[in-house]
Parts: structure tokens; C-alpha cells; sequence
């Protein structure tokens, strides 16, 4: 197994491209990836939260994996995301990444029947993993939609005996002390990938090499920026490119979350469609709203460009 050490730089979460009545657009996937190409994104972390993942039959998580696995070509790193309510059928997409060659899963456990203990949570992790022995696992602790929060030093601390393959956390909580905590662990033994982009700068206050996000989809180039003022000693400019990042969070929260985030992406220049239900679908009037909002803070002078235009 070639687990791939402590990643560095942004991961995006990238969103799935629908048609208007919700069926996935695969002939987007490409496109998708190439603008996160073209703004020096790292990898890719697909059908998890952003990608609408739980929304998604099997079926459709798989096709979906293996075109953008497909379209990055060991271009960018890609992970999927196999967390599932059922724990057999996370192992089959687990298995599944593996022999599309995908570079890393990660998983939730089952959020209807909640585990409740990390020995229990090892005990699904291991399960899963049994799917792809060769593939670097990380543990996706996202409880703000979850509902699973468990101490997660602890489960560094049994998970690495437990599981061969495991290699850390996508740490999406907004508990910088937990994460610092996690990324120090025996001898930063594991790679802890932070996940809340509007607190990125705190993140890297402690330590953080690589981040997962979804914001990064469309204003890739603020946060990389970010990270180069920091690593410069321009503490001031990093502080005042994250606070973009707070206000254009902020916007997000006000117009309803992902529901947004698609949306924006509509703005850009690159239209993702709209999200399924369980999700509320974005309305046409909210658009010029949105726009309105953003432009007040900025956005638009950070959106991710591609090389040659590419509108949908």
C-alpha cells in the first residue's frame, strides 16, 4: 500500500453535476476537473458531503468515482468517500474504489443507527476497510451532519493497531484544540486533513499541511494565497484573505449551505445544476440576491479561472 504520507495543499470537495431533474451530468466531470486543475488544487474528495454522496444510489456513487477518477488521470489525488448506512455496502464501494484506482477512501459510519463507542467505531472502519486492503482509510469525522461525536485521539490510538490501512482523519470541526491535539498525536504519526475552510488560518497555526474543502472549488486562489502570505511571516494579509473567507462562509449559511455552494458555482461561470432533494433546489430569484452579496465582500475577485473558458 502506498499511503501517501501528510498530504499538502487543498483537496476540494467537488460537487456533482445534474441535470434539471436531477439525474448526474457525467459529461461535466471533466470540466469540473480541469478547473481545479487550472487553480492548483491538489486532489479531490468525491461523493462526500459537497458531492451530495448520501443523496446517491450505489450505482450512482460508483459511475461517479470512476468518471472522475478517469478525468483527474494521476492528475490530481482523488479520495472517495464510502461511508454508508449500511456497512456491507460501504465495504462494495470500497472495493469498487480500489479497482477504479482510486488513490484513498474515507468513510463515515452508519448515521441512522449511530455507533456510540470508538471501539465500535473501529469495529465498522475495520469492516470497510476490508474492501480495499491497498488503499490509505481515513475516518471522515464530520459530526455537524453526522451527529457522531467521539474522541478522536482515541481513535487514533486504536485504529492504527486495529486497521493496517488506516491513516488519518478529515477532520471537518470547527475544535482547533482537538485538531492540534490529533495532528501531534504520536509524533504526527497520522495525516489529519482540516475540513472547516473558514478557519483554515487556524488551522495552519498549529501545524496543518493539507486541507479538504468545498469552498475551494470556487475560490481556490484566495486560499492559496493565504497559504503563501502565512508561510511568508504576512501574518496581517493572511488574517485579512481569511476573513474573506468568513464573510463569503457567512453568505453561504445565509442562503441555506450546500444549496448555495452549487449555486455560486452557477455564478462563476460553471453550472453544476441544482442540488436533489432532500435539499432545497435553489430558486431562480435567489440568484441576484446571492450575486449581491458577494460582490459586496468580494468574491468575485478570488473565483477560480480556468485556462481556456469553459461555460457550461
Amino acid at each position: 500500500m502506498n499511503t501517501p504520507s501528510h498530504i499538502s495543499g487543498l483537496l476540494s470537495a467537488p460537487f456533482t453535476p445534474m441535470y434539471p431533474d436531477g439525474s448526474i451530468n457525467f459529461s461535466k466531470v471533466p470540466d469540473v476537473v480541469n478547473l481545479l486543475i487550472d487553480n492548483k488544487v491538489k486532489g479531490m474528495f468525491v461523493c462526500g458531503s459537497t458531492g451530495e454522496g448520501p443523496s446517491l444510489t450505489t450505482e450512482e456513487r460508483k459511475q461517479l468515482a470512476e468518471a472522475f477518477v478517469k478525468a483527474a488521470d494521476k492528475r490530481l489525488l482523488v479520495f472517495v468517500h464510502v461511508g454508508h448506512n449500511s456497512i456491507t455496502e460501504a465495504r462494495h464501494l470500497a472495493e469498487h474504489a480500489q479497482q477504479i484506482g482510486a488513490d484513498c477512501i474515507s468513510a463515515t459510519p452508519s448515521t441512522y443507527f449511530k455507533v456510540d463507542s470508538i471501539d465500535l467505531l473501529v469495529a465498522c472502519l475495520q469492516e470497510i476497510a476490508k474492501g480495499a486492503p491497498s488503499l490509505p482509510l481515513y475516518y471522515y469525522n464530520i459530526p455537524v451532519l453526522t451527529g457522531i461525536s467521539l474522541d478522536m485521539v482515541k481513535l487514533l490510538e486504536k485504529a492504527g493497531e486495529a486497521i493496517p490501512s488506516f491513516a488519518g482523519i478529515k477532520y471537518t470541526a470547527p475544535l482547533i484544540h482537538d485538531y492540534q491535539a490529533c495532528v501531534n498525536f504520536s509524533n504526527n504519526k497520522y495525516d489529519i486533513l482540516y475540513g472547516t475552510d473558514e478557519m483554515l488560518l487556524s488551522a495552519l497555526a498549529t501545524g496543518a499541511n493539507g486541507f479538504i474543502g468545498s469552498t475551494y472549488n470556487f475560490v481556490a486562489p484566495l486560499y492559496n494565497t493565504l497559504m503563501e502570505e502565512f508561510k511568508k511571516g504576512n501574518l496581517k494579509e493572511a488574517q485579512r484573505l481569511q476573513y474573506i473567507s468568513v464573510e463569503m462562509v457567512r453568505v453561504i449559511v445565509k442562503y441555506g449551505g450546500l444549496r448555495a455552494q452549487k449555486a455560486m458555482m452557477k455564478l462563476i461561470g460553471f453550472d453544476c445544476g441544482n442540488v436533489r432533494y432532500p435539499l432545497n433546489p435553489f430558486k431562480e430569484h435567489e440568484y441576484k440576491l446571492l450575486e449581491a452579496d458577494l460582490k459586496s465582500i468580494g468574491f468575485f475577485d478570488w473565483i477560480c479561472k480556468p485556462k481556456a473558458a469553459t461555460v457550461f
